[in-house]
């Protein structure tokens, strides 16, 4: 079976091919013989009830430093694909949000992946808040009474942005804090959404566990250990990366997720989670797929193939 692919990504030149989830699908797709094209999502355009992109016909290889090659820009409805890959980095801001609305339009006639309607409607740290019984105490607000009230009751907390992404601006807030006051006043002036404020999890010095569900089933997983000096373990912060099983609670968070990801369209997920505790669940572009598999973890691009031509067929 041939498949007629479009990802609609961030510039393709300017990805680090080691650590990228969406180069390891693409890699995947083209050996099994799939076609692939290639637009970054400023080009889409709705004509009428027509989307359409400049899309360019691509080839990609596992070689830092020449690692594709595009064809010349041509104007194509995207219902011409069978499946186009929503593969574009936070942040998720208007455009992104534009951009879901535009895909909504062709899906499911042709298999978007994910399902831009159930991405729109689950932002990462949105959307965990659905199981508040697999997360630590959690508070979402700007308004400083609550968050002092939230710290009052829980001690050290972590603050972030509602819709940051890559460990950007993630601070932890100690009780008695002489930095909060600032801390507050610089958030409300950059961020106009709440935030997330968080209970502390000192067990994260062990590491913050990036788990992959394809479908709704567990695919794979790596624990991303922080540096000595850092809160963040993402590995684009310095994160260190390991091989891991899953606990018992792990599977449970799992188990208890996979329905809920399956019936809302979303196949590849990333959810994090620290010492048991559900954190995030990535729907935009989860990353993590190289790096389990560099780990000698599973083949999760050949998995998330798999169920994308059972689809198709």
């Amino acid at each position: 079976m041939t498949l007629n692919v479009a990802v609609q990504m961030d510039p393709i030149a300017r990805i680090t091919i080691r650590g990228d989830s969406t180069f390891a699908m693409l890699l995947e797709a083209q050996r099994r013989g799939h076609s692939l094209s290639y637009y970054t999502p400023d080009k889409l355009s709705l004509r009428g009830e027509e989307l359409y992109a400049p899309v360019q016909a691509l080839t990609v290889r596992d070689e830092v430093g020449d690692h594709f090659t595009l064809g010349e820009p041509k104007p194509t409805a995207l219902t011409s694909f069978d499946v186009v890959l929503l593969r574009q980095d936070p942040p998720f801001d208007l455009a992104y949000i534009t951009s879901t609305h535009f895909l909504e339009r062709i899906h499911p006639k042709t298999l978007v992946v994910n399902d831009p309607a159930s991405v729109r409607n689950a932002p990462e740290k949105l959307f965990v808040m659905n199981f508040p019984q697999l997360m630590p105490p959690t508070l979402i607000s700007r308004d400083m009474d609550e968050i002092n009230a939230f710290r009052a009751q829980h001690g050290a907390v972590v603050m972030k942005p509602l819709h940051g992404h890559g460990g950007a601006a993630v601070f932890r807030v100690m009780p008695q804090d002489m930095n909060f006051g600032s801390l507050f006043d610089m958030f409300s002036v950059t961020f106009k959404e709440p935030w997330v404020i968080q209970r502390f999890l000192p067990e994260v010095k062990h590491g913050d566990k990036r788990i992959i569900l394809v479908d709704g089933e567990f695919a794979g997983a790596v624990n991303r250990v922080p540096a000595a000096d850092d809160l963040r373990s993402n590995m684009v912060r310095g994160g260190a990366a390991q091989a891991t099983d899953l606990s018992p609670r792990e599977r449970e968070i799992c188990d208890t997720l996979g329905p809920e990801l399956r019936a809302r369209g979303l196949l590849l997920v990333g959810i994090d989670v620290i010492d048991g505790n559900l954190t995030e669940i990535n729907v935009t572009s989860p990353t993590g797929i190289r790096a389990i598999s560099r780990l000698g973890g599973p083949d999760i691009a050949a998995r998330v193939w798999d169920v994308i031509e059972a689809k198709r067929r």
